[in-house]
């Protein structure tokens, strides 16, 4: 409207030169409809991303930043892996053989990464359980160890197929093999030990509750337990001193993290929750967790926390213990059990179980479709598959059912010789 005016109230052709030229050349200017790009001038824009950091990946379902747990079959039943800010409680099983497996997972993968670690522990020397850490396999021989694991544990029932399972050859498999190096995760040998020289590289913390204890304990009026305050405050002090927390962005490059918590809630850290069912100190745990949580929300860290839910013996204080985590995976394992020597699960160590999975920026959560998940201990690998339960065969339950013995067959036939047309043995 602009042009169109000053072309009119113009006396001569030049002042609509002018103006058709000025029209022209604002064809060039940005406008509503023009499509951004990124400014070449300036490198560095305000878009929030998300950072890059070794050993992590953004989740394709919320864009949550996901760190591996060391066991990528564990990894693809909680939607990616394990979120950043959140915390995995590891039900132990019975004889905490298999949980303490999980727990090195996390804590090599770590190790391989770059990442920082703290472990705390009350039973063992974190020195000690760094030098326990899985070798990892790398590029040449991770799938030649693999097949050659796999291999061994083959019996000559698994060459043969079930023809009357044929449907379960179109279900989706279980990846308990390396596929390549560049997936997300690391696959590790159990019979190997880590090199020293990759522990002596990578940057951890130690918190080894014996050594905490002062000689005279001061009995200070707070419903934590003495262990539980020392920990919270080391964990502080690692976070806060060590830029986890994002209050020095430019100080140094960003990493991840990862707090590892053993045997947590047993008599060893000073709780009696495994003791009695009505403890003085209830709420101990639940407010540690309550603090913890908050610190991961506000950091650049994760946590495991294995703990002997079968020992605690107040169920209202486990329901409240998993409200307050953010994943909860338990294992039952069958040593000790009728399992153990049931020649159903003869091919399985013990069952795992997803109990809780987290809702993160979103209103639903990743929920595998497999319920029935099982875990085996190789020689070399800890697995998760499908429970597959042997079919009960027709032909076997048939042949076993006319081996009748002479007197039920004689009763048989005078009771129901109409039914049968005169025969001893009836028919299905």
């Amino acid at each position: 409207m602009a042009a169109a005016a000053t072309c009119g109230t113009s006396a001569g052709n030049k002042g609509c030169t002018a103006a058709a030229a000025a029209a022209a050349g604002g064809k060039n200017n940005v406008t509503s409809f023009q499509r951004k790009g990124p400014r070449a001038s300036v490198p560095d824009s305000g878009c929030a991303r998300l950072v890059s950091i070794a050993g992590t990946r953004p989740s394709v379902r919320n864009g949550q930043l996901l760190v591996s747990t060391g066991l990528p079959a564990l990894d693809q039943l909680l939607g990616g892996g394990l979120a950043v800010g959140t915390v995995l409680l590891i039900e132990e099983d019975k004889y905490n053989i298999y949980s303490s497996l999980l727990f090195k997972y996390f804590l090599a993968e770590g190790v391989i990464n770059g990442h920082t670690l703290l472990v705390a522990s009350a039973k063992e020397d974190p020195a000690d359980i760094l030098q326990e850490l899985p070798a990892p396999l790398l590029d040449d021989n991770c799938k030649k160890d693999f097949d050659e694991d796999v291999g061994n544990h083959k019996t000559p029932e698994s060459n043969i197929k079930m023809k009357i399972a044929w449907r379960y050859q179109l279900l989706p498999k279980m990846e308990p093999g390396p596929v390549s190096s560049s997936r997300f995760g690391h696959y590790y040998d159990l019979s190997k030990r880590m090199p020293q020289e990759l522990i002596e590289t990578s940057k951890w913390h130690g918190f080894f509750f014996p050594e905490k204890l002062s000689p005279t304990l001061n009995i200070e009026p707070c419903s934590l337990t003495h262990g539980y305050i020392k920990l919270l405050q080391f964990i502080q002090n690692v976070i806060y001193e060590e830029g986890f927390d994002g209050s020095n962005p430019q100080k140094k490059q960003k990493n991840i993290l990862r707090i590892g918590i053993q045997n947590l809630g047993s008599p060893l850290w000073g709780d009696d929750i495994c003791c009695t069912e009505n403890c003085d100190n209830s709420h101990s745990l639940t407010k540690f967790l309550y603090v913890l949580r908050g610190l991961l929300r506000t950091s650049l860290s994760a946590c495991i926390i294995t703990m002997p839910t079968h020992l605690i013996q107040n169920k209202a204080i486990i329901a409240r213990v998993t409200n307050l985590s953010d994943t909860v995976v338990g294992l039952e394992s069958f040593i000790g059990s009728e399992r153990e020597t049931n020649p159903l699960y003869k091919d399985y160590h013990g069952l795992i179980h997803i109990r809780q999975i987290p809702r993160l920026n979103n209103l639903i959560y990743d929920v595998s479709d497999v319920k029935d998940l099982a875990f085996k201990l190789k020689r070399k690998l800890f697995t998760i598959e499908r429970l597959h339960l042997p079919p009960d065969l027709s032909d076997t339950v048939s042949r076993s059912s006319k081996q009748i013995p002479a007197a039920s067959s004689r009763l048989l036939g005078q009771e129901c010789g109409v039914m049968a047309g005169g025969r001893k043995h009836l028919d299905f």
